[in-house]
C-alpha cells in the first residue's frame, strides 16, 4: 500500500476507476449507524445503470478489494449486498495514516497561485455601520484567509478611513488594511477623466452648453445600457441605464485599479503608476456586496470595463449577501450597538452559567472572544444568498445552544483543559509522556465515535477547506462561494466530539496495560484540536485554553 496523506477524492476515483470508466458510482458514508458496517457504497441503482442485471464482474470486485496507493485509503473488504456495492477500509491503518500528517489545507507550493482583490463597498457607505454592513466584511474576511491558506493572495479594498470603523473592525477581529494615502490615486484619477473625455459612452464631459445641464458635482454622464448592449454582457441588471460620474466614484475606480497592480509587481512598496501601464498576469476581482448595494456595485463595474477595456476588469464578478433582518429594534441599530449587546449578553450568560468565576478580570479577553465568535457564526453559518434574521432578545441561539460560536469555543476549550491536566500528570509522575505517533497502537480505537471523528472530519478536512476557498467562473457575473462550509463544520464537529468527549474517558487509571488506549485516544484528541485551531484562523478566533 502506497503511503501519503488519504483524503476522499483520491479514494472515491480509485474506487471508480476499479469499476471501469464509467460514471461516479461511489459514495463516502457519514451516517453514524451505516459507518457499523460499511465506509463507501456504490448503489444498487446505480450499479445496474452499468452492469447488466446489476452483477459487478468478480475481477471488478477483487479490484476494488486490492485498492492501494498515495492518498488512497487502503480497503479491508468489499463485498455485494442488497443495498450495492459495501466497502470497508483498514481502520487501524487509517488512523496511522492520518494520525501522522498535521491537519489543514496541503501546505501551498512556493509559487503563489494567482491573486484575488476583494472589494468590499460596506466601507465605502455612511459613517455608521449596521449589522447588514457586517454580513459582506465579515465574509470578505473569511474568505481572503480560506484563499491565503490555498496559496492565493489577496489584496482587500478599500482601505480603512473612519477611526469609528477601524476600532469596530479590530474588535471583531476583522484584518483590513488602513488607509496608506497612496500618491499614486490622484494620477490614477487624471488618467480616468481622459479616459471618460475620450469615451464614446459619455457625454457632458465637455465645457459648455451640455456641461451645464448636469449637477455641479457631476463630472459627466456615461451610457451603461448602451455599453451592455453593444458588448452583448450578460448578468447585469435590466434597470441599468444613465450613471451620473462623480470624483468620489472615480476615486473608487482609482483604489481598484491600484490594487490590481499590486497584485502584479513584485514589491508593492514601489508602485509607480502612469498612463495605466500594462497590468501583466491578470488577477480575478470579486465585489463582495449586500443585496442592496448590488445595483450600484454592477454600475461601478460597468464604468471600469468603458474606462479601462483590458482583462482584469473583465474579471468582475460579484458576490452577493442576503439581507440581515433584526427584529425587535426600537430604533435602526449600529453594528457597534449590536456587538455591545452580544458582549452583555455573553457576560451575562457566562456570569450565569460560570457564577463569580466569570467576573473575574482573565474573563474579559474570554469574553471578547465568545462575543466574536457568537457573531461571526451568526452572520457566516448561513449560505451567502439566504436571509439571515438577527434576534436580539437574550434568549437569542447565537449565545446558547448547539449551533452557536460559543458552543465550538467551549469544546475547543475542553480539548485545552483535556491536554493541560494530561501534562500535568506526566509532571507527577502519574502517566508516561506521549509515545512518538509511529508507536501508538491505533487497533485500541475502536469505539464508534473515533471512527466518525477521523472519517468524518480529519480525512476531509483539507478538502473541506479547499471547497470553501472556490470561486467557480459561471456564465455572468454572479458567483456563489461556500463561505457557510467552515461554520457549519465545526458545528457539527462540536456537536460529535461533544458526545463522544461526554461518552468516554480519556485519562483513565494510571494502570500500564490501560496506557495503550489512552495514547491512542490523546494522539486522535489532539489532530481533533489542531483541527479545530485550523479552522477556527480561518475565522479570526483564537483558541481558548479554558472556558
Amino acid at each position: 500500500t502506497g503511503e501519503g496523506r488519504p483524503g476522499v477524492a483520491a479514494t472515491l476515483r480509485a474506487l471508480n476507476g476499479a469499476l471501469g470508466p464509467s460514471a461516479a458510482l461511489w459514495i463516502k458514508e457519514s451516517g453514524a449507524r451505516n459507518l457499523r458496517h460499511r465506509d463507501f457504497l456504490a448503489p444498487r441503482a446505480a450499479l445496474s445503470a452499468v452492469f447488466p442485471d446489476g452483477q459487478v464482474p468478480a475481477g471488478a470486485v477483487a479490484a476494488v478489494a486490492s485498492l492501494g496507493g498515495p492518498g488512497v485509503l487502503a480497503v479491508r473488504g468489499c463485498q455485494e449486498t442488497p443495498a450495492g456495492l459495501v466497502v470497508q477500509v483498514r481502520r487501524p491503518e487509517a488512523f496511522r495514516r492520518l494520525l501522522s500528517f498535521p491537519p489543514g489545507p496541503a501546505p501551498a507550493s512556493g509559487a503563489k497561485q494567482g491573486w484575488v482583490v476583494l472589494h468590499c463597498p460596506a466601507l465605502r457607505g455612511p459613517a455608521t455601520l449596521r449589522p447588514r454592513h457586517l454580513r459582506p466584511l465579515l465574509l470578505a474576511d473569511h474568505l481572503a484567509q480560506l484563499l491565503r491558506a490555498q496559496g492565493v493572495s489577496v489584496c482587500l479594498v478599500p482601505a480603512l478611513a473612519e477611526e469609528g470603523s477601524r476600532e469596530l473592525l479590530q474588535e471583531l477581529r476583522i484584518d483590513w488594511p488602513s488607509s496608506s494615502g497612496c500618491l499614486a490615486l490622484p494620477d490614477i484619477v487624471v488618467d480616468l477623466k481622459q479616459a471618460l473625455g475620450k469615451s464614446p459612452y459619455a457625454t457632458g464631459c465637455e465645457e459648455g452648453p451640455g456641461k451645464a445641464e448636469l449637477p455641479e458635482a457631476v463630472i459627466c454622464k456615461v451610457h451603461l445600457k448602451n455599453f451592455v448592449e453593444q458588448q452583448c454582457l450578460v448578468g447585469y441588471d435590466p434597470n441599468l441605464d444613465a450613471l451620473l460620474v462623480t470624483e468620489e466614484k472615480l476615486w473608487s475606480l482609482a483604489e481598484l485599479q491600484q490594487a490590481v497592480l499590486q497584485c502584479t509587481v513584485s514589491y508593492p512598496m514601489v508602485l509607480l503608476v502612469s498612463c495605466f501601464p500594462d497590468i501583466g498576469s491578470c488577477c480575478s476581482i470579486v465585489h463582495v456586496v449586500s443585496c442592496e448595494e448590488e445595483f450600484q456595485q454592477q454600475q461601478l463595474d460597468l464604468l471600469w470595463r468603458i474606462l479601462d477595456p483590458r482583462a482584469h476588469t473583465a474579471l468582475q464578478k460579484h458576490l452577493i449577501c442576503g439581507p440581515v433582518k433584526v427584529t425587535n429594534p426600537s430604533s435602526p441599530i449600529g453594528a457597534d450597538q449590536y456587538f455591545q449587546l452580544r458582549k452583555r449578553q455573553m457576560y451575562e450568560a457566562s456570569v450565569m452559567k460560570y457564577g463569580e468565576l466569570a467576573q473575574d478580570e482573565a474573563w474579559t479577553e474570554v469574553i471578547d472572544t465568545l462575543t466574536v465568535a457568537a457573531i461571526r457564526f451568526e452572520m457566516l453559518s448561513t449560505a451567502h444568498r439566504s436571509q439571515i434574521t438577527l434576534d436580539l432578545e437574550d434568549s437569542s441561539i447565537s449565545t446558547k445552544g448547539t449551533k452557536s460560536g460559543a458552543f465550538v469555543m467551549y469544546n475547543c476549550a475542553r480539548l485545552a483543559t483535556l491536554f493541560g491536566t494530561y501534562q500535568q500528570a506526566v509532571e507527577r509522575g502519574t502517566y508516561p509522556p506521549l509515545p512518538p505517533a509511529s508507536e501508538v497502537k491505533y487497533s485500541c480505537l475502536r469505539e464508534e465515535g473515533e471512527w466518525l471523528l477521523l472519517f468524518n472530519y480529519l480525512l476531509p478536512f483539507p478538502e473541506v477547506l479547499q471547497q470553501a476557498a472556490e470561486l467557480p467562473a459561471p456564465k455572468g457575473i454572479r458567483i456563489t462561494a461556500s463561505t457557510e462550509t467552515v461554520c457549519k463544520f465545526l458545528i457539527q464537529l462540536s456537536m460529535d466530539f461533544s458526545s463522544y468527549y461526554n461518552r468516554v474517558h480519556v485519562l483513565g487509571e494510571p494502570f500500564p496495560h490501560l496506557f495503550d488506549q489512552m495514547f491512542a485516544r490523546l494522539q486522535l484528541l489532539g489532530a481533533v484540536r489542531d483541527m479545530f485551531h485550523s479552522a477556527l484562523a480561518t475565522l479570526h478566533l483564537p483558541p481558548l485554553s479554558q472556558i
